[in-house]
């Protein structure tokens, strides 16, 4: 049983987390650093982009939890510390930066920075923070939102979730903040994504579970195709709940993964409903695969495709652009088998049967798709598998945040 509860990120034993302005961005009313502290050193893992371009932060997290454990997170906004020749000594600088105020260690410490590539990062303005955002530190739920509030670039709304569950008879916690708007495709877009949890977990079990995770839930999103330098997603579990470790597979890490899943799904679809210039959260559930491969290939297809994301921004039931992303994605389908509804809180519409449209109303079909949350159902009908993949609405807004990004 999972409840969803408040906190965030600091519901867990033993976190806190502040978030200031420290000048990195212009806007003076926008927190751009953040700042993540478990009060014990606590298992770690984590998961970065495909991208061959990496931000130097990704980098140096990766050195820092080579042993599997952390006790920080620090994150900037504004600036992605990417294709820069300092960058990893600024990632670093970042990683002392917090261990000289507050006395842990520097190799102790997940770095990530997102917002704009290419352009250099002055340390100073986080130098001159550090003490600041230190002595904020706080469990209330007001210092997770400064957090979550510190980690956004394009986003319109923070993105948080805490649930609680139980683990051979101890509750334990687990929360999470997220930022991801757009250059959100599939194999972990630009999305960071911060996890903490006080279950007792060994480091090569977590970094097991949020590998097998992100299989179906991160890498499940698309905003626009593009996929980031920067994207991470990192766990701290620092064992205050007491439970019993967890170190092999059985009911306790099959409880977690739940756990992880349910936390990780809510943020997806917290994503892609914010995606840049985005009016609607688009959700493609299949069914009827003949394997998982199949399944993932058509829903990632079908939530990729532009014309589709078009019609749905439009309130189109233009159900010929679900088969043609499903036909061109290479999945091995019958086509004379597909089943295609559209599905809202205003009821279920089929549109398509054995691969052939069927008399549909148009009107019902338009009012079903002009709500904020749309399922396109597909069933195949040529197997047991299923898959989903979360996306969005493809608006003129876009173009319009996009085309003016940088400056």
């Amino acid at each position: 049983m999972f409840n969803i509860i408040k906190g965030g990120i600091c519901a867990p034993q033993g976190f806190t987390a502040n978030g200031v302005h420290c000048g990195i961005r212009k806007n003076r009313t926008k927190r751009d650093v953040a700042l993540i502290m478990s009060s014990e050193k606590a298992a770690a893992a984590a998961t970065y982009t495909t991208n061959l371009v990496k931000g130097a932060p990704l980098t140096v997290t990766k050195e820092n939890i080579s042993d599997g454990y952390a006790r920080a997170v620090i994150c900037n906004s504004g600036n992605a510390n990417t294709c820069n020749a300092d960058g990893l000594d600024v990632a670093r600088q970042m990683c002392s930066l917090v261990s000289a105020e507050t006395g842990i260690d520097a190799k102790d410490v997940i770095v990530a920075s997102t917002g704009v590539i290419g352009q250099p990062l002055n340390i100073e303005p986080i130098k001159n923070s550090m003490p600041e955002l230190v002595k904020g530190l706080g469990r209330d739920i007001c210092h997770g939102e400064y957090a979550s509030e510190a980690i956004l670039t394009t986003d319109l709304v923070k993105k948080e979730i805490a649930i609680s569950f139980t683990l051979g008879g101890k509750e334990c916690k687990m929360g999470a903040i997220a930022k991801g708007s757009g250059m959100i495709h599939p194999n972990m877009a630009t999305m960071l994504v911060f996890i903490t949890t006080d279950a007792a977990i060994s480091p090569a079990m977590l970094q097991k579970a949020l590998s097998a995770d992100i299989k179906n839930t991160f890498n499940m999103v698309s905003i626009d195709g593009d996929t980031s330098t920067n994207d991470m997603v990192s766990v701290m579990a620092n064992g205050l709940a007491r439970n019993e470790l967890i170190d092999s597979e059985g009911a306790d890490f099959e409880t977690f993964a739940k756990a992880l899943n349910t936390v990780t799904v809510y943020l997806c679809k917290m994503i892609a409903g914010d995606g840049e210039g985005a009016t609607k959260l688009l959700e493609c559930s299949v069914s009827g695969a003949k394997d998982e491969k199949c399944a993932k290939t058509v829903a990632k297809s079908v939530i990729c495709s532009s014309l589709l994301k078009a019609a749905m921004f439009g309130a189109d039931a233009n159900w010929g652009r679900v088969l043609c992303a499903i036909g061109y994605s290479g999945a091995d389908v019958d086509v004379n088998k597909i089943d295609v509804s559209f599905k809202s809180k205003e009821g279920t519409i089929l549109v398509c049967k054995n691969g052939a449209g069927v008399n549909f109303s148009e009107e019902i079909a338009k009012k079903i798709l002009l709500e904020k949350e749309i399922d396109i159902i597909i069933e195949l009908n040529d197997g047991e598998y299923c898959a989903s993949a979360w996306g969005c609405d493809l608006t003129y807004d876009y173009v319009k945040i996009n085309g003016d990004y940088r400056t």
